[in-house]
């Protein structure tokens, strides 16, 4: 009987620490379910500034199973994880941090929930060793997200996991060049279950994760995924302009009765000035991220580009993405 074959994805950038402990796990894991199933390593480097993509290549160097991608430089941690996870060709294919912070070990669970039907196996952390404060802030921001999303999402999902075959051929056909690969995996409507664990805390390395990072990841889940925030503004200002215009009418009354004692004075005038002058700027941002994820389809730039590939042989180099 011909084994399924069983791709992994693991993006990396300056991992270098981490990169051969999470192969090795990795295939320890699989080596345990290696009477069913075949596997593949797909590294996606993104133009790692450290040693990691030395380690990684020795590595390939005794173990065809792991294949490496270069790209030419760090596309950020959005385009470079989709990118390798079209560009594997496995009957399921897995997504899993270098960090170690979502456990190679879990890949019999996310296999066995995919032979019991489901087609999208997430990794979800209920509880993790991360800062309470950080723990917190997520928490809030996945629950806000899922009041104003038009799919709900899973929540606490970290965004490892196994998708099918065929949710993976489904997302070729989209062309999305920044998605939001949470929220898209949710939109689509494959059949999802997930696994929950308590996340471990990074052991070594520090996060990639910058400030404006996280930002671009929340302003990218609300835009692809809500038109609650449009609305608002909509909403809001409709509101406003009522508010504006009845207060306009009972100023010019109170004047018109009271001429010589009623004086309205300059604070008034400079408090509404700011207020709707700072509501105003606050809509022309929210507009702008929308225009911004337009112009982005708009240009249709690929995914990454790659320097090269390792271990891939040249059918695989020519899968269609």
């Amino acid at each position: 009987m011909k084994k399924k074959l069983i791709s992994i994805v693991t993006p990396t950038f300056n991992e270098v620490e981490n990169v051969e402990e999470v192969c090795r796990r990795i295939e320890k894991t699989m080596q345990s379910l290696s009477d069913k199933y075949a596997y593949e390593h797909i590294i996606i480097d993104n133009c790692s500034t450290d040693k990691t993509l030395e380690a990684a290549s020795e590595l390939a160097k005794s173990d065809h199973r792991i294949k490496i991608i270069v790209n030419v430089r760090n596309f950020g941690p959005v385009r470079s994880p989709y990118h390798g996870i079209l560009s594997a060709r496995g009957d399921a294919v897995v997504l899993l941090a270098a960090d170690l912070q979502d456990p190679p070990e879990l890949l019999g669970e996310y296999i066995q929930k995919w032979e019991e039907g489901f087609d999208v196996v997430l990794a979800a952390k209920p509880r993790s060793e991360e800062l309470a404060f950080m723990r917190g802030v997520r928490k809030t921001f996945y629950r806000l997200l899922n009041l104003i999303s038009d799919v709900p999402l899973e929540d606490n999902a970290t965004g490892a996991g196994l998708f099918d075959k065929k949710v993976i051929d489904c997302l070729r056909k989209l062309s999305d060049p920044y998605p939001y690969f949470r929220g898209l995996i949710c939109d689509l409507g494959f059949s999802r279950c997930t696994i929950d664990f308590v996340q471990p805390a990074r052991r070594r390395g520090h996060s990639k994760a910058s400030v404006y990072g996280m930002l671009d990841q929340a302003f990218l889940a609300m835009t692809k995924h809500s038109k609650v925030p449009l609305r608002l503004m909509t909403i809001l200002g409709v509101f406003l302009g009522f508010v504006s215009l009845a207060l306009s009418l009972i100023f010019l009354v109170l004047k018109v009765v009271f001429w010589n004692s009623f004086s309205l004075g300059i604070a008034p005038l400079l408090i509404g000035f700011f207020f709707f002058a700072s509501i105003q700027f606050f809509f022309l941002g929210v507009l702008g991220e929308y225009i911004g994820i337009i112009l982005t389809h708009v240009r249709n730039m690929p995914l990454v580009i790659e320097e090269k590939r390792i271990n891939f042989t040249e059918d695989e180099s020519r899968v269609e993405r």
